[in-house]
Order: C-alpha cells, then structure tokens, then sequence
C-alpha cells in the first residue's frame, strides 16, 4: 500500500492513472472520483476498500463496457477523514476529473458534500452505512446500505432474541465527537432504544477521542452497570483499546463493530484474531466465509484475471459492492439514454428507476430499490452477522432483520 505524507496527499492518485474523457477507438470514456483514508484513522482497513475498485472497473471495461462502447477509470484522492480537507477537494476534484460519480469513503464526504451534489449534478455513491445527517428526500447520496444505527438495531434484536428472556438487552456504546459519523450513530441507537424500551437500553454512552489508547476506567464504569454487550461503530482503535480494558479487568463482554473495523481487522490490530473469540460485527451485505458464494467467485476471478491484492475481508466486500452499483447504474444508464450520453444526473434517473438485483452484484449486497424517500433503502434489507468461533472466522447470521427505524 502506498503511504500518503499530508503535504503530498491533495492530488495523489492510489495507483495507476486516468483517463482524459476523450476516449480512442470510438469509446466514451468517463471518469469517477473517489475518496480515500491513507493517513487517518481509516488508513489500516483502507488498502481492501480501494484495491477492490480498479480491478472490478477493469473486468466491467472489458466484459460490458466493451461491448456498450463505453470506457471508465477511476482516480483516488487522500482526504484523511476530515470534512474540511473533502471540501476543499471537491472543486479541483470537479475541474480535473468532470467526474460522472463519486464514491464517497465515509461521513466526512457525506457531510462536506451532500449540499453541493445537487448543483452539480453528481451523484455519491458510499460504500458506508447511511447516516441520520443526510437522511433526506430526493437524495443524491446513495448507500446501499441502511444506516449504522439500522444495523445494529438489527444485531440487538438477535443477540436479544438468542440470549432469551423478557428484558431488554443492556447496550453500552463507545463513541467521539471527533466525526459526525460518529455521533449519528450513537443518536440513532439511542432513538432506537427510546422507542424500543423492552428491547434495548443503553447503560451510558462513552465520548472519547477518535483513537483512544486506554479505555480501562470507562470500561470498568459500563460493565459494573450491567452492560451486556458493547458497541463500536467507530474505528479499530477504539475496538483495541476496550478489548484491552476488557482483559485488564478479567471480563468477558461481547463487542459488536461494523464493517470497517470488523472482528478480522480489529483482530489483527490486537494481535490475534482469536482475542475476538465470541465478538461480533453486523452490516446489510455479504460476509465473508471460506463458503462457496457468488461474491467469493467474483472476488476470486479479479484476483486472478485483474490484480485484484486485496485480502477476503469485509472491507473488501464493502469496497466491491459499492463499486458494482456504481458500474450497475452506469450500464443500466448506457442502454437507457445512449453510451455517449451518460451523465450524472442521467445516472441519478436510472438508479431512482430501476432496481439492482443482488445477482447483478454477486451477491455482495440485497437487492436494492432506491427511492426519493431516503438515499438508502428503507425497507427489505437484512444483515449479515460475523463472529470468531473457535478460533474461526464464521457467520453467527446472514439474514437478521433490519427493524424500522424513526429518524433522529
């Protein structure tokens, strides 16, 4: 992986180059834009997120592209993580690239951008859970996927359900001020929890920095109050620090963390994922077993036949299934309005028109239907539960119910 100094980072691009939008041999060629976290606090999981989209565009350029005369690349850009630093981005991001669609990497893109979209008539799509924040009608933002909050009402109501009893289950939550992200997350689970007091009750939600070092005190604090699992929807860090407080204090609670530090990467930055025995992670998509499955055949062709050095990880699951959508809705556009006349407004129409089936996108994701309604959809969608058992990485669950949710 290559590593981004800050000074060097506004314009550098992850690997290879683009592409100018005059393309050779008859082809348009289009570009997209897409963020990227090598120095922040995503820097560790961020290699299997990136290193999934150029190998899945270039199978899409020779296997449909081709054949519709239509020629995409893709170029990545270090924002750190910052909203700031995504905004100051966007308008040289704009000028150099006349992108068709951004793939955003978290809430500093959705934060920094989602009232700009609109006016220049480019679509976002995330490889993230949604976000409360941009919870709004006629969206411009598109996650696949529901809101972190979604996901993990959806773990919460099984854990609940496979614990037994009548109580609701006691949740502690682990979260910063130092994102957006993170504090709509931590809101939505407790709007979750206001609604739902016979299912969930949160015994206190934790502020700390965004990676903190020793969570010992706070987590003493939580587990003295009953805390029957602790969720982490913020990064690897914070998920090492509570499992080290966790094993100072001789206790045994599950965490529950979401794609992008998941019980593997979190694993590896403790040390061994075996530390992860019996802790879970929850996300609307596909999880990644040794299993046979579509998207392990798909991952395994593009590592073979495109370069794909990604490792078989959630993130990387996160990473190509925002990428198909985005190649999906491309394709569906061409065949809608004419290969030379794909734009990003054009491509909003389509994916606000026609759904994309899960076997369109190997199985990574559900079926999706976007709507005006929300930029995700709303209903439908279930979730897959990963865990360490017995040493092994496994699916605790692939369907649990995504609940509906109020806004927050």
């Amino acid at each position: 992986m290559r590593v981004f100094t800050r000074t060097a980072a506004a314009w550098a691009i992850a690997a290879g180059s683009f592409l100018p939008v005059a393309g050779a041999s008859g082809q348009a060629t289009y570009n997209l834009a897409a963020t990227a976290d090598f120095t922040g606090p995503y820097a560790d999981v961020m290699k299997d997120l990136i290193g999934s989209q150029r190998p899945a565009i270039e199978w899409w350029n020779g296997e449909v592209g081709q054949k519709l005369g239509i020629k995409l690349a893709v170029k990545q850009y270090d924002h750190r993580y910052d909203a700031a630093q995504a905004a100051s981005l966007w308008p040289g991001i704009k000028a150099e690239l006349n992108p068709i669609i951004m793939l955003g990497a978290g809430g500093p893109d959705v934060a920094a951008l989602q009232g700009r979209l609109p006016g220049d008539k480019i679509p976002m799509i995330m490889s993230t859970a949604g976000y409360g924040f941009a919870w709004k009608p006629d969206p411009w933002i598109f996650n696949p996927r529901p809101t972190y909050s979604h996901e993990a009402a959806a773990f919460f109501n099984w854990f609940r359900a496979r614990r037994g009893g009548s109580g609701p289950l006691k949740v502690a939550i682990i979260s910063s001020e130092a994102s957006p992200a993170y504090i709509d997350q931590q809101r939505g689970i407790e709007k979750y929890a206001k609604d739902n007091p016979d299912k969930v009750e949160i015994v206190e939600s934790v502020f700390t920095e965004v990676q903190p070092t020793d969570l010992t005190t706070q987590i003493n604090r939580v587990v003295r109050k009953g805390a029957e699992v602790i969720s982490i929807q913020t990064n690897t860090a914070a998920v090492v620090a509570t499992k080290r407080a966790l094993q100072a204090l001789g206790k045994n609670v599950p965490i529950l963390m979401s794609s992008h530090n998941g019980v593997l990467d979190s694993g590896r930055a403790v040390g061994d994922v075996k530390q992860m025995e019996g802790d879970f992670e929850a996300y609307a998509m596909a999880v990644p077993t040794d299993e046979k499955t579509p998207a392990r055949a798909f991952f395994d062709m593009l590592a073979t036949k495109h370069g794909m050095k990604s490792q078989w990880t959630v993130t990387a699951v996160q990473g190509m299934g925002q990428v198909l959508v985005a190649l999906r809705a491309i394709e569906a556009t061409a065949k809608r309005v004419g290969a030379d006349k794909i734009t990003g407004e054009a491509i909003r129409e389509t994916m606000l028109s026609t759904p994309i089936a899960s076997d369109q996108i190997f199985g990574t994701l559900p079926d999706l239907k976007f709507t005006k309604e929300a930029p995700f959809p709303v209903t439908g969608l279930t979730a897959g539960i990963g865990t360490i058992k017995d040493g092994k990485y496994v699916a605790a669950a692939k369907d649990a119910a995504v609940p509906v949710l109020s806004k927050w």
